[in-house]
C-alpha cells in the first residue's frame, strides 16, 4: 500500500515507491515517462492524495501514471484543468499547493485570497512553506531570516510571483480553495497560537499578532 497524503512532496512519494520494492532507477524513468495533462511539465502536484496498491508485475511507470491519472479522474482535477481566467490550470495546481501547505481546510479560502490580493498588487508572497519546500523540512513553526535569504527560485521571500511549480500534491479542498477564494482584502494571516489563524489587511496589526505568537511560541505553545 502507497499512501499519498495531502501536501506531500514527489520526493516523498518517491521514497514510498522505494519501500514498496521500485528500484530508484525506475522510478526516474518513470517520472521522465510519465504522460502529464496538457500545459503541465512536472509532475510535482499531480500525484493526487489518496491510497494506492498495485498488483504484482505493475511497473513503476504504471504506479506513477495511475497517481496522475486518478489527479485527471478526480471532479476537482477535472475542474481546474478546465479553469479559463487569469490563472492556468498549471498556475492554479500551484497555488493550491501552497493553500495546501499554508492553512488548515477551515482557512483555505482566505488563504486562496492573500494570495491573489499579494500577486495583484505584485507584493511577494513570503509563505514560510516555499522555504520548507526547499529545506525539506516539516513540523518548523519557526523560519529564521537566514533561512527566508536562501537563494531558490522557490523562496518566495527572495522571488516575486508563484514559485515554478507546486510545492506539494494538494488535495480536493485546496483546488476548491485555489478555484475559488474567500472575499475578502486580506493581505495578511499567522497563526498565533495553535487553532487560531488570523486574517488582517493591515500590516500594524499583522505585526502585534507576530509579536504575539513569538510570545506564544517562546512559552512552549506550538509543542
Amino acid at each position: 500500500m502507497i499512501k499519498v497524503f495531502e501536501g506531500g512532496w514527489k520526493s516523498e512519494v518517491i521514497e514510498s515507491l522505494i519501500k514498496y520494492g521500485f528500484t530508484r532507477k525506475d522510478i526516474d524513468t518513470a517520472f521522465k515517462k510519465v504522460i502529464l495533462p496538457a500545459g503541465f511539465s512536472n509532475a510535482e502536484g499531480l500525484l493526487f492524495p489518496a491510497q494506492y496498491s498495485f498488483p504484482a508485475g505493475t511497473t513503476a511507470l504504471e504506479a506513477v501514471q495511475a497517481m496522475v491519472d486518478r489527479f485527471s479522474d478526480e471532479d476537482m482535477g477535472q475542474k481546474l484543468l478546465a479553469a479559463k481566467g487569469k490563472f492556468s490550470p498549471a498556475q492554479l495546481l500551484i497555488i493550491a499547493s501552497l493553500i495546501q501547505a499554508e492553512g488548515g481546510t477551515e482557512d483555505f479560502g482566505k488563504v486562496s485570497r492573500v494570495i491573489r490580493n499579494r500577486l495583484k498588487i505584485s507584493m511577494p508572497l513570503q509563505l514560510d512553506a516555499t522555504v520548507h519546500y526547499v529545506k525539506k523540512l516539516r513540523g518548523d513553526i519557526f523560519l529564521s531570516t537566514n533561512a527566508t535569504l536562501i537563494r531558490s527560485p522557490y523562496n518566495t521571500y527572495r522571488n516575486y510571483g508563484l514559485p515554478p511549480t507546486p510545492i506539494g500534491n494538494p488535495g480536493a479542498d485546496a483546488i476548491a480553495a485555489a478555484l475559488k477564494p474567500a472575499d475578502g482584502d486580506w493581505l495578511y494571516f499567522i497563526t498565533v497560537a495553535p487553532g487560531d489563524t488570523r486574517f488582517t489587511a493591515s500590516h500594524d496589526e499583522f505585526l502585534t499578532w507576530k509579536a504575539l505568537f513569538v510570545k506564544n511560541r517562546k512559552a512552549g505553545a506550538f509543542k
